[in-house]
């Protein structure tokens, strides 16, 4: 057993992918904890494909993919919120436009970057996790220190808003700044994990560990503390699947993800059943 942990960990490439993997099943936990109790999860499915046409941007002008993921992102959400806020659609409907548009407009960028400079960009669709750069995990690894303390810092503001917006807002908390400094941290999460899994796949990253989480536990921060055990444990579980197995390792990752939380289902609802007798 010893040997099949510590073989792949002869490679770099398997060392880099591994602390790649920890640290996107760490920080997408986190967030997703949010955005799931504040029933957001298709927001982040949105985010998640609007960055797209930003790091298409970005890296046709030499500029970092971060810059430009989260210029994307704050502007489909902003759109999002415009369209609610001044119309009769409602906010699911904006929310699916604005996925579809952003989707669309990034997959164009794409296709014309690509003629113009041959370069396979579909890393940022589907994830190239064993690609991983020295430097990427450097980058990846600031913005996960950044989204964490960030979370750190305004851990009680987040709760209160998060679970009571208006009681928050009569409280005196600045529940606008509140909402954009969390739709940028998403964001930021989005942009770290997009070389492991994808913009296609993230969202299962950000919303499937703390799902799991919440069947078990009841306090948001047991949430996010046992969503990030789950993540980790989903990444680099997947990790070793796609070495040992030949697998796609986004895919994989996110079918573990989907593993796990198939036994939360199963310890809850047993659960569930002893404390009705």
């Amino acid at each position: 057993m010893v040997e099949l942990l510590l073989e792949p960990l002869q490679y770099g490439f398997m060392q880099r992918a591994l602390g790649m993997a920890i640290l996107v099943g760490l920080v997408c936990a986190v967030m997703g904890s949010y955005l799931m109790v504040q029933r957001l999860a298709l927001l982040g499915d949105v985010i998640s494909h609007a960055v797209l046409p930003g790091v298409a941007t970005a890296f046709a002008l030499g500029l970092p993919l971060v810059v430009g993921a989260l210029v994307s992102g704050v502007l489909c959400t902003a759109l999002i919120n415009w369209v609610r806020d001044t119309s009769r659609i409602k906010e699911d409907t904006a929310m699916g436009i604005g996925l579809s548009t952003f989707f669309a407009l990034g997959i164009i960028l794409i296709t014309l970057i690509q003629k113009e400079q041959k370069i396979d960009l579909n890393h940022f669709l589907f994830g190239n996790i064993l690609g991983v750069t020295s430097r990427d995990l450097w980058d990846t690894s600031l913005i996960c220190i950044l989204v964490l303390a960030a979370v750190a810092l305004l851990y009680k503001e987040l709760l209160f808003y998060s679970f009571d917006p208006l009681g928050a807002q009569a409280a005196g908390l600045p529940v606008r700044r509140l909402h954009w400094g969390l739709m940028v941290l998403v964001t930021l999460a989005i942009v770290a994990s997009m070389r492991a899994v994808g913009v296609i796949l993230v969202l299962a990253l950000l919303i499937t560990p703390g799902a799991t989480a919440y069947l078990l536990v009841d306090r948001l921060i047991q949430v996010m503390l046992l969503g990030a055990g789950l993540g980790v444990t989903a990444s680099v579980a997947g990790m070793y699947l796609s070495y040992y197995f030949n697998l796609p390792s986004g895919p994989g990752i996110v079918l573990v993800a989907a593993g796990l939380f198939g036994l939360g289902m199963g310890v809850y609802h047993g659960r569930q059943r002893f404390t009705s007798r």
